[in-house]
């Protein structure tokens, strides 16, 4: 498909859908400060870096804080966040995702992380997926999130890879328009009408395997 040489993978929503557990420690953050947290609300993050995450509810919520209290409060998050993974496992991998990893493996692709999760190691790790992976860029490995395309175009490079020979697979439109913007091809899964601008559109990887 287009040429592929290297697949670069979002984490969520690609691979494993963690987006309840990041919903749930959201909501419970919300509740803590006095407001509610609703699944709608919760759509305005997906892709979107932990701390514009945070600045993404606080203004749902009306609230404001200090650059201090910021960090105690993505920490919090992130404590309860990290509880909610102790429970992942390889059966909770989106369909096709361990398929799809294998035959690019086996086909000689280079194959890439590129995710805004901090946690996207020991995610990898609780999947037991860690080793189909040549690299991984994450959210520890960034300056600028995406609609950025730096962790897309670090990810590229460390394959040893031109950006025009990789191919972004995403579920944000943060993501595609990062793809995009750093010269890769993207897919989109999800809704092409959520997605604007990807160069092609499936439900899920395993819808690759029969491409």
């Amino acid at each position: 498909m287009f040429n592929m040489q290297g697949a670069i993978f979002d984490l969520d929503g690609v691979i494993v859908d963690t987006a309840e557990y990041h919903f749930l420690a959201w909501k419970q953050l919300a509740a803590e400060l006095g407001f509610d947290f609703t699944r709608t609300d919760n759509e305005k993050l997906k892709g979107v870096s932990r701390m514009h995450s945070l600045d993404i509810l606080l203004d749902v919520g009306c609230c404001t804080m200090s650059d201090e209290e910021k960090e105690s409060a993505a920490a919090k998050k992130n404590t309860w966040y990290m509880g909610y993974l102790e429970t992942l496992k390889q059966t909770d991998m989106l369909p096709g995702a361990l398929e799809y990893l294998d035959y690019l493996r086996g086909s000689g692709i280079r194959i890439a992380l590129g995710s805004a999760s901090k946690n996207a190691v020991f995610i990898l790790e609780k999947l037991g997926i860690g080793g189909f992976f040549d690299v991984v860029i994450d959210g520890n490995m960034v300056s600028v999130a995406k609609p950025d395309p730096e962790v897309f175009l670090k990810a590229a490079s460390a394959l040893s890879l031109s950006p025009f020979a990789c191919i972004v697979f995403e579920d944000s439109l943060a993501g595609i328009q990062a793809a995009k913007a750093g010269g890769m091809k993207a897919v989109g899964i999800g809704k092409p009408e959520l997605l604007l601008g990807a160069d092609m559109y499936i439900s899920c990887l395993k819808d690759m395997l029969f491409k």
